[in-house]
């Protein structure tokens, strides 16, 4: 994973704007409408998720179109997922433990 995903995700708008193109492609106006930013202020956020490769945009007509690329999140979804299998066995284990606490499985 690389630094500039996580800075470009930090950010609350950057994280709406993302959670919002989930639904689907949208164009510049629509983001900022749903978001109730100024245009200006939308068109940035979506320049720096453009920069980091999290979004991509297409021109239609005089509109710019903004979809979700995959391959970022597929990227961070197989990093993140280490974690979640270490967290995952330690929470299993605690969970023994605490059924060998409460009485309900036999030490081992």
């Amino acid at each position: 994973m690389n630094e500039q995903t996580f800075s470009a995700l930090a950010e609350p708008n950057r994280l709406d704007i993302v959670d919002l193109l989930l639904q689907g492609p949208l164009p510049v106006g629509e983001i900022a409408n749903q978001l109730q930013l100024n245009q200006p202020q939308t068109s940035k956020h979506l320049r720096v998720l453009c920069n980091a490769g999290l979004v991509e945009v297409q021109p239609v007509a005089n509109r710019r179109i903004y979809s979700l690329k995959p391959e970022p999140f597929q990227e961070l979804d197989k990093w993140l997922d280490s974690y979640r299998r270490l967290w995952e066995a330690r929470l299993d284990r605690l969970d023994d433990y605490l059924n060998v606490l409460q009485g309900k499985k036999p030490l081992n």
